[in-house]
């Protein structure tokens, strides 16, 4: 395979044309890459490790940090996806025994969700590995990359959250 034939992902292309694109969307581009790159890792394990799905492991992880439950409506805000797309999710995590449910003691319409003693053992089993993966997928950057890195990033998140309430004035 010559590398005419190698599909470039959008960062490269604008990498080795960096007089087409500016440096904020090139930056934009690393970080879309970066994310996709290990997020696309860690799904990967997750399946073949524990045949368990991101969201899965995501509604579990904020379940564990509720060992009183949450309803579906607080859950969606944390995950930020719609009740809909939890619906089914729960659902068979209800019949898989990983959490259950029950009628709210403050709103009888709402259901809350906990994980049950099973789920949450074999959730930390679960999330003691995925610790380790992205301990290894960040190894090699020194200890001070990653200070800078988290600092960078926070001021990355506060630009980009600035911009956002000022449109929305």
């Amino acid at each position: 395979m010559d590398d005419q034939s190698i599909p470039l992902d959008a960062e490269t292309k604008a990498v080795e044309m960096p007089e087409d694109h500016r440096e904020e969307l090139r930056l934009w581009l690393r970080l879309l890459t970066c994310s996709t790159l290990i997020e696309g890792e860690v799904r990967r394990r997750l399946r073949e490790r524990f045949d368990v799905t991101l969201p899965r492991f995501d509604l579990m992880a904020q379940l564990d940090k509720a060992p009183e439950g949450m309803t579906l409506s607080d859950l969606s805000k944390r995950m930020m996806v719609s009740n809909g797309n939890l619906t089914g999710l729960v659902d068979r995590l209800v019949t898989s025994g990983h959490v259950d449910r029950s009628v709210s003691p403050l709103d009888r319409r709402a259901m809350v969700i906990r994980l049950t003693e099973s789920g949450r053992a074999e959730f930390r089993a679960i999330a003691a590995e995925h610790e380790l993966w992205i301990a290894d997928l960040f190894s090699d950057l020194t200890s001070k990359d990653r200070a800078d890195l988290m600092r960078l990033l926070g001021k990355t998140k506060l630009s980009a959250r600035n911009t956002i309430m000022g449109e929305g004035q």
